[in-house]
């Protein structure tokens, strides 16, 4: 559930309602406890995709409402749970708030009389353009080349990025703040790799099976472990450290 303020206003509220507009701070501790890898950058990218409109205050700072705020939390849900691109879960919302019923899409194939799609041969993940993931993650051509060179960050077959990219680059940048270079996460990459590797062991009987819900069922067992193993890295890091995130 996302705690946002009582009485937010919407997109065409007044300057009288400012007090209960929230700063994106504010939008990404609300955020954090159902998405925990959302990021600053992210909220930034997906208002450069149309997803949210926050009010710009005259000094230019971005004021959310609490509608904007639940409509972010929608769009990470859907992009989370359903697989779905931006443009779709644009056009679904704003369908929805014009008074529209409509029903969820659907990723896959649905056949006749049947109440649940065909889950896809593979998962279908939201993409963004090289110049997009440059502009969300504020950074230059030389830096996500230098990245690359690394493997912290690689384009799909077709040139454009998963947008998790967003993700990446910006903890690369915000590592890079205390003097963590680039070259200095190829540890990091490669323990990803290793982690990554023995979640995909574990489930590969399951992705190699015909039957498509037992496909689906390893794509829920690949979140599951991958979130475990997020979760036991983190502590692991921090009991090496001796220090305690909050």
């Amino acid at each position: 559930m996302l705690h946002t303020p009582s009485g937010g206003a919407g997109h065409h509220g007044t300057a009288a309602t400012d007090s209960g507009l929230m700063s994106i701070g504010a939008v990404l501790n609300a955020l954090r406890d159902e998405f925990p890898d959302i990021t600053v950058s992210k909220i930034r990218f997906l208002e450069s995709e149309g997803l949210v409109e926050p009010r710009r205050t005259p000094a230019g700072y971005r004021k959310f409402s609490a509608h904007d705020v639940e409509r972010l939390g929608r769009v990470l849900r859907m992009q989370r749970d359903h697989y779905l691109p931006l443009k779709v879960i644009r056009d679904h919302l704003d369908a929805m708030e014009r008074g529209e019923a409509v029903s969820l899409p659907t990723v896959g194939r649905q056949q006749d009389g049947e109440t649940a799609p065909e889950p896809a041969e593979g998962p279908t993940v939201t993409r963004i353009g090289r110049d997009q993931l440059l502009a969300a993650a504020g950074i230059g051509d030389r830096e996500l080349a230098e990245w690359e060179s690394y493997g912290l960050l690689a384009p799909l077959p077709d040139g454009a990025y998963d947008a998790e990219a967003v993700t990446v680059a910006s903890l690369v940048v915000q590592l890079g703040r205390f003097g963590i270079e680039p070259r200095h996460l190829r540890v990091m990459k490669a323990a990803a790799d290793r982690e990554a590797g023995l979640v995909d062991q574990v489930v590969a009987p399951l992705k190699r099976h015909r039957n498509p819900q037992t496909r689906a069922h390893a794509e829920a067992r690949t979140k599951e472990l991958a979130g475990l193993a997020v979760k036991l890295h983190a502590a692991l890091v921090q009991t090496a450290l001796g220090v305690r995130l909050p």
